[in-house]
């Protein structure tokens, strides 16, 4: 018995309609916009522009998927032992990360958190920093005879520029920054808190070799500003509210053996 011509309309529209949010079809099995659009989204939080070239990459490696995954199901594959435990793994894995994305959008770090974590942090940063500079060679005669020159009124930047073994600050003579003395060996450390403001040490012996060291300028540490700290304070306190709440989870669980 033929179809009556509106039925056999209705039902060809109906077909149109189901594949209308599809952008293309396996065997049958459909490949939807929506999932097109979740993994562009994936590619693009980590930097891509989201553009017709890539929406046909993913397009395509969709496809590529879907023949692949069709295939290993009709070997029976996805029934194997080891693909099941691997599947239940994945399975848990994702979950978990659901989970922990959940309880962190549900939980925000406040600026009052971070600040609060800022000025603890900041109260144990203090002490002293000093800006020293050095010129380092390998035994102690060549250290002592740049002392030598340094009295006879050679300029220390010049001869760390030319003699120097520590090529990262020969270059700016010698120079090292702002730093702590903790930051040092123990013997270098040493020596540069013993120095006064503008004073040249005698040669200093470490496991890099001889050290002649000057102390530019001492000041209290001062440590880095909230805004410079500010995303790694984010990090850590929202790391830490994630761990007390597995702690707490995992305290009310009944684990036996």
């Amino acid at each position: 018995m033929r179809q009556p011509k509106s039925l056999a309309l209705i039902l060809s529209l109906s077909a149109a309609a189901a594949f209308a949010g599809n952008v293309a079809t396996v065997n049958g099995v459909a490949i939807s916009d929506a999932k097109v659009d979740f993994y562009v989204k994936q590619v693009t939080e980590r930097g891509q522009k989201d553009t017709p070239e890539l929406r046909a990459k993913v397009k395509e490696e969709l496809v590529r998927n879907e023949v692949l995954y069709q295939e290993a199901q009709k070997k029976g594959l996805d029934k194997t032992p080891d693909v099941q435990q691997r599947l239940d793994f994945a399975k848990q894995q994702i979950l978990v990360g659901a989970l922990i994305n959940d309880f962190v959008k549900a939980n925000p770090v406040s600026d009052a958190d971070l600040k609060k974590e800022y000025d603890k942090n900041k109260a144990g940063m203090s002490g002293k920093e000093y800006k020293a500079r050095h010129i380092l060679v390998k035994t102690k005669e060549e250290a002592d005879a740049i002392e030598a020159d340094l009295k006879k009124g050679k300029k220390f930047d010049d001869i760390a520029k030319a003699k120097s073994l520590d090529t990262g600050s020969a270059k700016n003579g010698g120079d090292l920054g702002w730093a702590n003395p903790a930051g040092f060996v123990p013997e270098f450390g040493k020596a540069l808190t013993a120095l006064t403001k503008g004073k040249v040490s005698d040669p200093v012996q470490t496991q890099f070799g001889w050290h002649v060291i000057k102390l530019d300028d001492v000041r209290d540490a001062k440590g880095p500003s909230f805004d410079e700290v500010k995303a790694e304070l984010q990090r850590a306190v929202q790391g830490d509210k994630v761990q007390k709440y597995v702690e707490d989870l995992t305290s009310k669980a009944k684990v036996g053996n």
